[in-house]
């Protein structure tokens, strides 16, 4: 479910020799499953453990997370990195904005994740967003641009050079292609 660096690991435990005995960590979701997903660590006493949640022993501490966050948990990882300039924690959780859908869901599903994980936050660089419309009965999947993306004059090339072209690899045999349903109007909002 989660992963917690060797290094992770030992910055947790001289955390928690400073704490009261029977301290553990707690991660965490605020607001999982929207585009306002945040996740964090924070100090689980001993009587904050709730029934409900989901104990993972380390040697030397445990960390708890609440049923609610679990799947949007899946994958997460938590490192401490040092160099130069300092020492950093991270946490990654790819899925705390969207749960992770299954490699057997329908396409459609499968499609719609993969645009809102992968494609979206390199669109939103730019102010511009895609939402999956439909998967036509020949193969291709219909997109609708907003944003920063309506009026862009790359759109042809973040179609096909970019978003096809990963769809493509990714489902290769279940996707034929990617159509742009979008009336493009150039205005401020466009991003070129």
């Amino acid at each position: 479910m989660i992963t917690i660096s060797e290094t992770a690991q030992a910055h947790f435990v001289k955390l928690l020799s400073q704490q009261a005995e029977g301290t553990s960590i707690r991660v965490f979701v605020v607001n999982p499953g929207t585009a306002s997903a945040e996740c964090g660590v924070s100090y689980c006493p001993a009587d904050a453990v709730e029934e409900d949640d989901i104990k993972i022993p380390f040697e030397h501490f445990s960390a708890y997370i609440d049923a609610d966050s679990k799947p949007f948990l899946e994958e997460a990882e938590i490192d401490f990195t040092t160099d130069q300039m300092g020492s950093q924690l991270t946490l990654k959780a790819p899925n705390a904005k969207l749960k992770k859908v299954s490699d057997d869901a329908p396409l459609f599903d499968r499609v719609d994740y993969f645009l809102k994980t992968e494609v979206n936050p390199q669109l939103a660089s730019h102010g511009g967003e895609c939402t999956l419309m439909e998967i036509t009965e020949d193969g291709y999947a219909v997109l609708q641009f907003g944003g920063g993306c309506n009026g862009c004059s790359q759109i042809d090339v973040t179609v096909k050079d970019g978003i096809e072209t990963q769809l493509l690899s990714t489902m290769a045999g279940e996707i034929k292609g990617v159509r742009d349903m979008t009336e493009h109007e150039r205005g401020e909002h466009s991003y070129y």
